[in-house]
């Protein structure tokens, strides 16, 4: 049995009033307590048996459930963590049950970054565990269909509903025109026009037609497009927080946000980046009045929730280091004028901070009107009415079991994989392996997966044919949370290349990379027999399309660097800018 819902009488309560009619009841009935902690939209963990995390729990995360709803009266909460679907389904009702018994009653809703892929980067997104899995953005990109991503993003919808799961903390519709930037492998690519067509599929697949008590609102980011990052450093770090435009293509980076408005997107995230050179305030986009109010709202007419990024007020531990709030170009006010600041600019809420104590303070001594921080409370209540939240905050844990990661939609993502996967090299007619059950040597494969399609020996020199599943290179970062990101250069030292190399000499050896972002690897594309790019597939996936059970309908969602000086030269806000491309954008054959 569900719990009841709660039903004092009142009449924000009545669903046969209009939503205008409840949020104006409601609103009357708060005090700046309430409103001030609706503003906020923090991390909540979970532990893996469905238990909310409690204050004195060491093993998790750091945080007080009962507190951050009951005492600072917060009802936003970006899920951390997985379990299984009964469990997740438990832990949502648990908590809505202690929102609830609040003086209110406002229920909560629970947001989530993407977990439909092979991708665990803890601040950005999570393997999929028991959901459907699918292939990154980028993949779906490269199989330029809108129907597609319209059908992954339906069911992905579904999978959340059912775990109660209302705000997608995504699409990432960022350019990818930056080669080294770390967070490419959650866009679309680097071409403006397909990521403007699929984000507004994508975006009717989570909210439908019109956001409704069936849909997941979508949480498009990152305003005015993250992409063109200096060096390709992120701003999620001081040293990568300047944004800058060599190319003067701002407005090409703005051309995916304006499909996403035309398509009803519900909230946007500006980014962390502080812009360097522009006519714009140089201070991070969340602070940053000009971009919020001038270009987002005013300009291009979006109505709807402006949350910041995560962590833009206070500093903070990740993985026990010190991390200093993302407050770039304000770095020098208190948290109260920066709160004061990012209000100003036009935000609605605050991702990633809990601090409404704050925001009371800034009205009761004048700096902030209150008539300013019930603007932005409206937004946030009409959207829990319009979801359905006050009707329906419970979910069923038996019917969540049933949907999330079923039959259908497991066979859908696994068919996303393999249409994914983009043919590069077909040297000699490698591909399709039409030899049955060749002896085959694998690195980086399942030796129990490869076991179905070849004879396995442990000496590439026995081998008729090698398997060889690479990722895409990177820098290792000392800071813990850093080495998340996977930043810096793009091509392989002599070291990691020279037992590749020594493969590829040794016996014909078809290459899988994994594209997390652009790799530069022209020794291994002129010495390899086959060269295939994924975006997250399994090893199943892989072999199934390199030996014709199933077909690889990819291209690249953005070009392939040939060097890295190269890339060095290009200019980070221009797509497809480097010389002479090893495979440009678009690359791809069939077989």
């Amino acid at each position: 049995m569900l719990p009841a819902v709660r039903n004092d009488g009142h009449p924000y309560q009545d669903p046969a009033r209009s939503v205008d009619e409840r949020v104006d009841d409601l609103l009357a009935r708060m005090t700046l307590e309430e409103k001030a902690g609706l503003l906020f939209h923090t991390v909540l963990p979970m532990h893996p048996d469905g238990r909310p995390v409690q204050l004195g729990d060491e093993a998790f995360v750091p945080a007080d459930t009962t507190g951050a709803i009951r005492s600072k009266l917060m009802s936003h909460f970006n899920l951390f963590g997985t379990a299984a679907p009964r469990q997740m389904a438990q832990w949502h009702n648990t908590v809505q049950e202690l929102a609830a018994g609040t003086r209110l009653g406002i229920p909560v809703t629970v947001s989530t970054d993407p977990r439909h892929s092979f991708t665990t980067h803890l601040g950005a997104s999570m393997s999929a565990g028991a959901f459907s899995a699918w292939p990154e953005p980028t993949g779906l990109a490269a199989v330029r269909d809108p129907e597609l991503v319209r059908r992954f993003a339906d069911i992905a919808r579904r999978e959340y509903l059912a775990v109660g799961l209302r705000v997608a903390l995504h699409p990432q519709i960022d350019l990818a025109t930056e080669p080294r930037w770390s967070r490419q492998s959650a866009t679309f690519g680097a071409d403006a026009v397909l990521t403007a067509e699929l984000v507004q599929a994508y975006i009717l697949g989570f909210q439908g037609e019109r956001l409704g008590a069936d849909s997941v609102a979508t949480m498009v980011k990152h305003f005015p497009g993250g992409g063109p990052q200096k060096d390709g450093e992120d701003p999620h770090f001081a040293h990568g927080k300047e944004q800058i435009y060599p190319g003067g293509m701002r407005e090409y980076h703005l051309a995916p946000f304006k499909a996403a408005i035309a398509a009803g997107a519900s909230q946007m995230m500006p980014y962390y980046g502080q812009p360097i050179g522009t006519d714009w305030e140089e201070v991070g986009f969340g602070f940053n009045r000009g971009v919020v109010t001038g270009l987002l709202r005013e300009r291009l007419g979006f109505e709807g929730i402006v949350c910041t990024d995560w962590g833009l007020l206070t500093d903070h531990e990740i993985f026990g280091e010190p991390h200093p709030a993302r407050a770039w170009g304000v770095e020098h006010l208190t948290v109260a004028e920066r709160t004061a600041k990012a209000l100003e600019a036009g935000a609605d809420q605050f991702g990633g901070e809990e601090c409404p104590e704050v925001v009371v303070e800034l009205v009761r001594s004048g700096r902030i009107g209150e008539e300013r921080i019930d603007g932005s409370v409206r937004r946030l209540l009409r959207e829990k009415f319009v979801l359905g939240l006050f009707e329906k905050p419970y979910v069923d844990p038996e019917l969540a079991e049933e949907i999330v990661g079923s039959s259908e939609f497991r066979g859908a993502g696994d068919t996303a994989q393999r249409r994914s996967l983009t043919v590069l090299v077909n040297r000699d007619r490698t591909l399709p392996v039409k030899t049955p059950r060749p002896k085959l040597y694998v690195d980086g494969i399942d030796t129990d997966v490869a076991a179905q399609y070849g004879e396995l020996v442990g000496d590439p020199a026995e081998a008729d044919l090698a398997v060889l599943r690479l990722h895409a290179p990177y820098e290792v970062r000392e800071n813990r949370f850093e080495a998340l990101f996977h930043s810096g250069r793009l091509d392989f030292t002599e070291e990691e290349l020279k037992p590749v190399l020594g493969l590829l000499d040794t016996v014909a050896t078809i290459v899988f990379l994994h594209l997390e972002r652009p790799a530069v690897v022209p020794e291994i594309a002129e010495r390899c027999a086959a060269l295939i790019a994924d975006y997250g597939a399994s090893d199943t996936a892989l072999l199934d399309v390199a030996f014709a059970r199933a077909r690889a309908e990819g291209r690249l969602p953005f070009e392939l660097p040939r060097s890295m000086a190269a890339v060095e030269r290009s200019r980070p806000d221009v797509p497809h800018d480097t010389a002479d491309p090893l495979f440009a954008y678009g690359a791809g054959l069939d077989l």
